[in-house]
């Protein structure tokens, strides 16, 4: 009979965790892994749901990864939450839970770093000093503790993603990345685990960034190709927001993120916006 869901096995050894993995390698299963630092919406359940229908094996990793939080975000409020994560993920088949402790992940004498340039420079990168150089050490550990064949991104995060194949490509990491949609609200929101931060009234501001993103779409579709004219139009969306600071809209380049001057369906549009101190991320492809 086919395995039931049940509760996954918690692991918190890193160790112990790649024990687990190689077992399953020797026994020829495929494993997926869905990083993430908890406080898991619909759209991280969409990633393990997709994992589960392609792979073997699945391993959920829960790590609040403090290098990749600058000196005045909030890696300290950031939402802990594992039994409700556990509980958002009790239908599928998820075989283990990798929650490994600050101090296994960074021991006190840990001494190396990743640094990726290229597609880590511009928008999140300059604005978020050694962000990605966190992000990037902590998906490579995570990559050599789970070992899987299979990784899964939101797309939400469309930088990230870029870096992180950039990082899998130069490093000839063995890992296949599987990069899924934005998962939305019915009000438009992308999905974030920041949303628990908003207000009511924070909330409804934070919906012009959805609607910056489809403004952008519609004028492409009507025939707009003047990047600089679109970009001035998705900012004043912002100007009548109190408690909004815009830290950047731009339209790049899929692939190097550089500023664009003629749009394209290729064209993809990115905001970083703080609403009410709560800093929210956001992307489309105008062809989509």
């Amino acid at each position: 009979m086919p395995k039931q869901p049940s509760r996954p096995t918690i692991i918190s050894d890193p160790h112990a965790m790649t024990a687990w993995a190689e077992q399953q390698r020797n026994a020829s299963r495929r494993i997926g892994v869905v990083p993430t630092m908890g406080a898991l919406h619909a759209g991280h359940v969409s990633l393990v749901e997709r994992s589960c229908q392609e792979c073997d094996a699945t391993v959920l990793t829960i790590f609040v990864n403090p290098t990749q939080f600058g000196p005045h975000e909030d890696f300290q409020k950031y939402p802990r939450t594992l039994e409700a994560d556990l509980a958002a993920i009790a239908h599928l088949l998820v075989e283990v839970a990798f929650c490994p402790t600050t101090s296994a992940m960074y021991p006190p004498d840990h001494a190396t770093r990743v640094e990726v340039a290229g597609p880590a420079m511009p928008w999140e990168g300059a604005h978020r000093p050694g962000h990605f150089s966190g992000v990037a050490t902590i998906v490579l550990k995570l990559f050599e503790i789970v070992r899987p064949q299979v990784a899964y991104f939101g797309q939400k995060d469309y930088q990230q993603t870029l870096v992180v194949r950039r990082m899998v490509e130069d490093l000839n990491v063995p890992v296949e990345l599987v990069i899924c949609p934005t998962l939305r609200e019915a009000d438009g929101l992308a999905m974030s685990s920041r949303n628990a931060y908003l207000s009511t009234e924070s909330r409804q501001k934070a919906l012009r960034l959805s609607q910056a993103l489809n403004l952008a779409q519609e004028r492409f579709r009507a025939g707009a190709r003047d990047a600089a004219k679109l970009r001035a139009e998705m900012l004043a969306l912002f100007t009548d927001v109190p408690g909004a600071q815009v830290d950047y809209v731009a339209l790049v380049d899929p692939t190097s993120l550089a500023e664009v001057a003629d749009l394209s369906e290729t064209t993809v549009a990115l905001l970083a916006v703080r609403v009410d101190g709560t800093r929210l991320i956001d992307n489309a492809r105008l062809g989509a």
